[in-house]
């Protein structure tokens, strides 16, 4: 639509950006009377403006704001890495990753059950997509724990588990792509295969640890507020730009930076800082997703995309309840864990990505289609799912659910 005008290519992304951010915030006006997440309307914002509806915004710009996808996760990432203090984790680390993997990999084993033994699919294609489907996306559940100002213990393990969760799901999308390779090729697994992706995200890793110790050294008692937000947005594009550039997810990395610069410098103001700068950058990031849905391409998903996107869910649930029956975890948190973990998006767009390189043809869109698709249903849905799970739990105060609550908070993406 705006294409049409034959405005300038600078005029035209300065006024695509405003629009994407005021119709995300008029929307949230309608979504907040409904008590829906922001996150919600932000995606459904998407669709309206992409392509396959009021198609206001070019496509030409849509492709070139993917960038902020990697930007996104970034600043994602390093806002989890305040939650991972050592002393914490020595105390209860073990549990965190018991169930990190009963949640993420029971979803993958169930995901890949189903796509053989009841859609028949090609064992490869099963095996990438199980893997791609035991990842979360922290963003829909991090940003629906802020709007609604949620504490306590059931969301401090939220955070730290959706926060282990890609590490987990990458590791396992390395093994299993390895074994497809190998059954594309029909030739002998390559034990190079396995470890390159381990250590490529090992790098990603150090590089984020070594930033993390500059960021201390950088920032110190005598820098102005101004100047702290300055160095830490800075490392973090730079962490992100690189980890783009060695083609592996930046979570990783900006975790470990966040990490280790609260680990070194106990300095929790800066995270602060650091939320209070992203939500436009976050909202830009979820329209943004929402006009990537290729509405049309649904029909071709057909029952192997619906299987996905309900047995995905089915598995995350049943491997939350084992994992939290293991670590004996109170019962309003065995019961409704699972609900915050339903959101698929950034990391498992990527994985695809990689997917589609290694599968033939047919399959290698089939899987790109079922995991695009199903990831922006699953951000309109997962943000209720995340919110349900958090007031059954008990972690959203009952004024915080007001609509009007939430003009008092940086935090709340408004």
């Amino acid at each position: 639509m705006l294409s049409s005008f034959n405005l300038q290519p600078n005029s035209e992304l300065g006024l695509c950006l405003a629009i994407i951010l005021l119709s995300g915030f008029l929307l949230t006006r309608v979504t907040k009377l409904l008590k829906l997440p922001n996150v919600t309307a932000y995606i459904l914002t998407g669709v309206l403006l992409g392509p396959f509806c009021f198609n206001v915004i070019p496509t030409e710009i849509i492709n070139s704001l993917g960038f902020v996808t990697d930007v996104a996760l970034g600043f994602i990432a390093f806002g989890v890495g305040r939650y991972f203090l050592f002393h914490e984790l020595k105390r209860n680390g073990i549990n965190i990753l018991i169930l990190t993997c009963c949640e993420a990999l029971i979803a993958a084993v169930v995901i890949i059950f189903v796509m053989v033994v009841i859609f028949r699919q090609p064992l490869a294609f099963a095996l990438l997509l199980g893997a791609i489907g035991s990842a979360t996306a922290p963003a829909s559940t991090i940003m629906t724990i802020r709007q609604y100002q949620a504490k306590g213990d059931f969301v401090n393990l939220i955070l730290q588990v959706v926060a282990l969760d890609d590490a987990v799901s990458i590791l396992a999308f390395s093994v299993c792509a390895a074994i497809a390779e190998a059954l594309v090729q029909h030739s002998a697994m390559n034990l190079m295969v396995f470890i390159e992706p381990v250590l490529t995200n090992g790098l990603a890793v150090a590089m984020g640890i070594g930033c993390g110790v500059i960021m201390h050294k950088m920032i110190t008692e005598k820098r102005s507020d101004d100047n702290r937000l300055i160095i830490a947005v800075s490392m973090i594009l730079i962490m992100s730009a690189l980890c783009t550039a060695l083609d592996v997810s930046p979570l990783l990395c900006c975790m470990a930076m966040g990490a280790a610069y609260l680990n070194l410098s106990k300095d929790i103001q800066l995270f602060d800082q650091v939320s209070s700068f992203t939500p436009p950058i976050m909202t830009i990031f979820f329209v943004v997703s929402g006009m990537n849905l290729n509405i049309p391409a649904l029909r071709y998903v057909g029952l192997i995309g619906l299987g996905f996107f309900f047995f995905r869910i089915v598995g995350k649930l049943i491997g939350s309840w084992i994992g939290c029956t293991l670590i004996q975890a109170p019962a309003a948190t065995r019961n409704n864990f699972g609900l915050a973990l339903v959101p698929s998006a950034g990391v498992a767009i990527g994985l695809a990505a990689l997917g589609q390189r290694i599968l033939p043809g047919e399959y290698g869109t089939l899987l790109s289609t079922v995991i695009l698709s199903t990831a922006i249903l699953y951000e309109i849905i997962g943000p209720l799912c995340a919110k349900t799970s958090l007031i059954l739990s008990g972690s959203i105060p009952k004024e915080n659910l007001h609509p009007a609550h939430h003009k008092h908070s940086h935090q709340a993406a408004v």
